[in-house]
């Protein structure tokens, strides 16, 4: 792979993740909540469910979806239902998040770590991005596999640092978001973000190519 070719792709793939979606505002809600070096453990599983996401994708998985119906929809469902429950959940939070200290206790290390891959694997936009994507940057005369791993390990690479960059900077603004009021506005309005973007998928339809 030319260098030219992997800086637009970079940039690509940052403007993507650049976008908030559901592991952004799952990063801010962690950050808040349990501290922001917290965040990484969601960033982990985030990026291995980009690394099963992009070899479903490449394994023809974006292709099946396309043409048949039912599989389409299972995956939609359950992304749709799995980020529902995270906007549920976010909205009867209760208290101020923000003048407490990060909770040590409460969710572990690994159940955050779920929390990410779940989120990651539910998507059903982020196999249709990897396959509408990979192919514009694959030479088909070249060996297929190490410009695969390339493309993921990079987007894997720039998720992570972006999201822990999502995640110290809800951490900074927590002095602003002391007060009760804005406290629980953030719960209303993160978890309003994580139902629309529930309700988002589930109106999602594959457009013909």
């Amino acid at each position: 792979m030319h260098c030219s070719t992997w800086f637009i792709y970079a940039a690509v793939a940052i403007a993507a993740i650049l976008c908030p979606g559901p592991a952004v505002f799952l990063a801010i809600s962690n950050s808040v909540t349990f501290g922001w070096r917290r965040v990484a453990y969601s960033c982990l599983g985030n990026i291995l469910g980009l690394l099963v996401v992009s070899s479903l994708a490449m394994a023809g998985l974006g292709a099946l979806m396309k043409t048949s119906a039912t599989v389409f929809m299972a995956v939609k469902l359950a992304g749709a239902g799995y980020l529902i429950y995270m906007g549920l959940r976010q909205w009867r939070s209760r208290g101020s998040l923000f003048t407490q200290a990060p909770a040590a206790g409460g969710h572990s290390n690994r159940e955050i770590f779920f929390q990410g891959l779940l989120i990651a694997l539910t998507n059903p936009k982020a196999i249709l991005f990897f396959t509408a994507l990979f192919p514009q940057f694959l030479r088909p005369d070249r060996a297929l596999a190490p410009q695969f791993l390339i493309l993921t390990a990079t987007f894997m690479f720039f998720s992570f640092l972006i999201l822990m960059l999502y995640g110290r900077l809800a951490d900074t603004a927590r002095f602003w978001f002391a007060d009760e009021t804005r406290s629980g506005w953030f719960n209303r309005v993160t978890g309003s973000l994580f139902l629309a973007l529930g309700l988002g998928v589930l109106r999602l339809k594959v457009r013909a190519t």
